[in-house]
């Protein structure tokens, strides 16, 4: 009898083992397809969202990019506390205007500038008449936005040094001596307290 109940629990455990392994093999199943899914959907939207990867998705923003700044304006010397509804308004007879954008730094202070976005074309040279006339009492400077191409950036040629105009090139000479002490001051040797073998 003894032996028999061992044969029937041995039987059993063997059942759960399985029942177990095979729930274990589903779980690990449905951690799999869900993994599958993620990646599916990240890949997704990190298509939609780098234009890099597709190059004529890439092409067609730089030429929306260049079509809406053709209907802009840049606008400097805006007053901190002016609000965009107010640029809005100043700029209304000029055309429909499609946004106002006044730049923040990042504490959210804004930066002294704005963009003004037309429906029309034409509406940029109606904008334009408009420079230098006055909003909360200051003068605005009103510019065609010009469209900014990315990695390039506007050369600066370096201003000529006076004192660098005969020196050869490579050979730096400084203009003037400085005393490392300060001005008018004369550093000053002391006699040592005690006797040094070594001075």
């Amino acid at each position: 009898m003894e032996g028999e109940d061992d044969v029937y629990m041995t039987g059993t455990d063997n059942n759960n083992e399985a029942h177990e392994l095979n729930d274990m093999k589903k779980r690990f199943q449905e951690m799999e397809d869900e993994a599958a899914a993620l990646r599916e959907m990240q890949a997704n939207v990190e298509k939609e969202m780098d234009p890099v990867h597709d190059p004529t998705a890439g092409g067609s923003s730089q030429l929306n990019r260049e079509e809406v700044d053709a209907r802009s304006v840049f606008v400097g010397n805006v007053d901190y506390s002016c609000t965009p509804e107010e640029v809005h308004q100043h700029f209304q007879s000029c055309g429909t205007v499609n946004r106002v954008t006044i730049r923040t730094d990042k504490y959210g202070q804004p930066k002294g500038y704005a963009y003004v976005e037309f429906v029309e074309v034409e509406a940029v040279q109606q904008a334009l008449v408009l420079n230098e006339t006055e909003l909360h009492g200051r003068q605005l400077k009103v510019t065609a936005k010009r469209t900014n191409i990315p990695g390039m950036k506007q050369y600066r040629p370096r201003r000529p040094q006076p004192f660098m105009a005969n020196q050869p090139r490579g050979v730096f000479v400084a203009p003037y001596m400085y005393s490392p002490y300060g001005y008018g001051k004369v550093p000053r040797f002391r006699m040592p307290m005690r006797y040094n073998p070594y001075f």
